[in-house]
């Protein structure tokens, strides 16, 4: 396949963890690439990795103001000609406290990042997958179907199940396909110090290009993903 004819997946939140792992699973499995990020200089750095200009497009991108998303999504389709996915990926972990004890102000932070920004991500997107009857995927999390004492982080993971559900129905019809992606803990960034039971981007970048790589006919709705539990015997 020629470069020009690759399928293009723009993926928020592209610049580390997930975002950045699948990106290069993409384009090892013949995808081209925009990478959005609040810093440019992280994804810039990514996308001259993953081969430059003619592979992936590196734009920053804030995924809680309506027209940075609407930049970045013209800045693909101008560098591409148009969408074939997108991965809603950008999220912001939790603080503690709990809901009687947590800073309010890191709850705006992470309930407008998690929650409006995806619904915002959607929103610029829908017309280009509608145009190319693409495929939508959202980063849920396993704290999306649990209830985890005291977490605003679960919370917004919650809403985002419902937007997912959603949004699927609404694009019933339109050929678009929806997957949400939903890790249990993940060795990411959020972290300082690395969980010692967990999975790795990678583990996720790979059920991404799992519902990526279905054929027409098969929309794969979840991927509920934890790791393994250890060996106790």
């Amino acid at each position: 396949m020629a470069a020009s004819d690759a399928p293009v997946l723009l993926i928020t939140g592209g610049s580390t963890g997930i975002g950045a792992a699948s990106a290069k699973a993409a384009v090892a499995s013949g995808y081209r690439v925009a990478l959005g990020a609040r810093h440019l200089d992280a994804v810039q750095q990514l996308a001259e990795e993953l081969g430059g200009p003619s592979t992936a497009l590196a734009s920053a991108c804030d995924v809680t103001d309506p027209d940075s998303l609407s930049a970045f999504v013209a800045a693909t389709e101008a560098a591409f000609g148009g969408i074939d996915a997108v991965f809603a990926n950008a999220g912001v972990g939790g603080s503690p406290g709990g809901f009687c004890g947590a800073n309010p102000a890191s709850w705006k932070t992470l309930l407008l990042t998690n929650v409006y920004g995806v619904g915002l991500t959607i929103q610029a997107c829908a017309p280009a997958l509608k145009a190319s009857r693409g495929h939508l995927l959202i980063t849920g999390s396993a704290a999306g179907r649990a209830t985890i004492p005291g977490s605003m982080y679960s919370a917004s993971k919650w809403a985002v199940s419902a937007i997912g559900y959603g949004v699927r129905e609404e694009l019933r019809g339109t050929g678009v396909r929806v997957t949400l992606i939903e890790p249990g803990m993940v060795d990411t960034p959020f972290f300082d110090q690395p969980p010692e039971h967990a999975l790795t981007d990678t583990d996720v970048a790979n059920s991404v290009i799992y519902a990526l790589s279905q054929p027409e006919s098969v929309d794969v709705n979840e991927i509920l993903l934890r790791p393994t539990p250890p060996i106790t015997e």
